[in-house]
């Protein structure tokens, strides 16, 4: 049995769509933006041949989007690390910006879900008693 370096694999562009959980029209979008890495190559027919270091890059570029991040943040940190090694401050000084925005997301989310939560106990108590009584009422605005 050989085993083939995981760097050597290859993948079409279906096959990428499924590991990462982009859509195939997304994957071309991101080649599109100059959202990768590197070069896709292509078949003697034309078709996406992609790699597992591509793979691994955007399922990375998934998750920051997923966060978020806006598109030209991450073009930026695409380009930087397609730069090669000597801009590893900036690249860090990217990332931790779009922490601290998760952060204080986060921060807001939870406010919403403790404000939700002491909601949903005003209407949970009103029903137990059997009363809508202090609920929202168009009429008296309550």
């Amino acid at each position: 049995m050989t085993t083939v370096d995981r760097r050597e694999e290859t993948f079409t562009i279906g096959e990428v769509a499924e590991r990462t959980g982009l859509s195939v029209h997304a994957l071309r979008y991101y080649e599109r933006q100059d959202l990768l890495i590197g070069p896709v190559r292509r078949t003697s027919g034309g078709r996406r041949v992609y790699t597992a270091v591509d793979v691994d890059w955007l399922r990375i570029c998934v998750r920051l989007r997923e966060s978020d991040m806006p598109l030209a943040d991450l073009k930026r940190f695409a380009a930087l690390v397609r730069q090669g090694p000597g801009n590893e401050e900036d690249r860090l000084r990217l990332l931790d910006e779009h922490r601290h925005h998760i952060e204080a997301r986060i921060r807001a989310l939870e406010e919403c879900r403790s404000l939700i939560e002491w909601k949903v106990g005003v209407y949970a108590e009103h029903l137990q008693a059997g009363s809508a009584a202090g609920l929202w009422d168009p009429e008296h605005k309550a």
